[in-house]
């Protein structure tokens, strides 16, 4: 067994604002835990050159009908997952972005961690969802060294294909391997080395980031409304009514009720209907011409 330089990765060393843990109160607990979040958004701002690179490749591989596989172990691969499963309700997408965690989905709720040392394991993963030079690796692990990762980097770049690393240290094997890098600075946990803190909070707001940005890139968001998303409980079909008279102007929500019913529940193809006043098949065919985008068919 490797022995592995523990005191080279940043989340791996101990936290000065954190010592006596043990010894404090539950406020102050709470309080060490609190000021130490509260760092990670500033840590972002200064990858958001990086985190840029990383959603312009996304897009530009979307277009070409390229994938994205988040792959990850432990907490990182159960983030990864969680933020591909997410974009089906919300967006309407079911065959972009997904998620790939060393073990299996036995590892999203049962420790499998022994996984993440299988280089193999990797490859297997990306040989089963027959991955191509079009898609992407989106590789996740806060230490930068992961094997199950680096291994599915270097199967991207045998493939022809760019992959994205997703790291909590600088100096990382991910960043030697990786087309784009992006560390994000967390520095040392509350508790030493427990990376589901505020490693695992930095990578889902980083995850938050990319995709929610590809989607907006990929024309799923007029303005700042979710126009493609799927009506799949009572909620979503209140927001669903909701955003058709935002961009209508229409206040009478039975008949925005009854036109999305007739849409399908397809918020674009309402829209339309009601702001050119034509009939559902005609809403769609404007749609179609205009490369399914709405700004342009409203224009």
């Amino acid at each position: 067994m490797n022995n592995i330089n523990l005191t080279k990765i940043m989340t791996e060393q101990r936290n000065q604002n954190s010592r006596n843990l043990d010894q404090k109160t539950t406020v102050e607990i709470l309080a060490i835990i609190n000021s130490e979040d509260a760092k990670i958004a500033d840590a972002i701002n200064q990858q958001l050159p990086s985190i840029a690179k990383a959603v312009d490749i996304i897009v530009e591989a979307a277009q070409n009908n390229g994938r994205v596989f988040y792959l990850g172990a432990g907490s990182s691969g159960r983030i990864g997952v969680l933020d591909a499963s997410e974009m089906l309700p919300t967006y309407g997408v079911d065959n972009l972005f997904y998620g790939l965690i060393a073990g299996g989905d036995k590892a999203l709720r049962h420790p499998l961690e022994g996984a993440e040392d299988s280089k193999e394991l990797a490859i297997e993963d990306l040989k089963a969802v027959n991955f191509t030079k079009n898609d992407i690796v989106l590789t996740i692990g806060a230490s930068g060294r992961t094997p199950y990762c680096i291994s599915a980097i270097e199967y991207a770049k045998e493939m022809g294909a760019k992959s994205v690393a997703l790291c909590m240290t600088d100096n990382s094997e991910f960043e030697k391997k990786a087309d784009v890098c992006i560390a994000i600075l967390s520095g040392p946990e509350v508790v030493t080395g427990s990376t589901r803190m505020k490693s695992g909070t930095a990578t889902k707001m980083v995850l938050n980031m990319i995709s929610t940005t590809t989607m907006i890139k990929l024309g799923k968001v007029y303005d700042n409304l979710m126009i493609d998303v799927k009506a799949t409980n009572e909620k979503l079909v209140s927001r669903c009514i909701n955003i058709v008279k935002e961009l209508t102007g229409e206040t009478d929500s039975d008949k925005v009720l009854k036109t999305l019913k007739l849409a399908d529940m397809d918020v674009k193809i309402a829209t339309l209907s009601l702001v050119k006043n034509i009939d559902i098949e005609n809403a769609k065919k404007l749609l179609t011409t205009n490369n399914q985008s709405l700004r342009l068919a409203l224009a």
